[in-house]
């Protein structure tokens, strides 16, 4: 299956894929519309969102209600380069989430499939096609 990759004018640029449409934009400080997230930010919420899934499939097996867990990205960026250094993962657990499981929930958001590409990144080939 293929992602279709469109242009909408300006700094805007879209992504077709599964029935969904996701919209990308720069800031205004950048010559963007600010209409929509930069695509950065939108790669940060795919792994957090992604761990949250994990944490929600592992909390779903145990009976353990997950609606009062919450989790906060932190990030360190290198200012010459603009990547990323460190990303920290804090899972917020309520006070009677289960001691036994809170070593277990850090491994569940590690399973993340973001996560592991990150890992082992793939080859990413770029080609010109007329």
């Amino acid at each position: 299956m293929d992602m279709k990759i469109n242009f909408n004018g300006n700094k805007q640029v879209s992504a077709n894929y599964k029935g969904f449409t996701i919209k990308t934009d720069q800031p205004t400080s950048e010559g963007g519309d600010g209409m929509a997230p930069e695509p950065y930010d939108l790669f940060l919420a795919a792994l957090g969102t992604c761990a949250g899934a994990y944490i929600i499939y592992f909390c779903e097996r145990r009976n353990i209600p997950s609606d009062h867990i919450g989790m906060t990205l932190g990030f360190q960026k290198n200012e010459k380069t603009h990547l990323m250094e460190q990303i920290n993962m804090d899972i917020h657990l309520p006070s009677d989430f289960p001691e036994k499981y809170k070593k277990v929930v850090v491994r569940a958001a590690q399973m993340c499939t973001v996560k592991r590409t990150l890992d082992h990144p793939p080859v990413i080939q770029i080609n010109t096609v007329t």
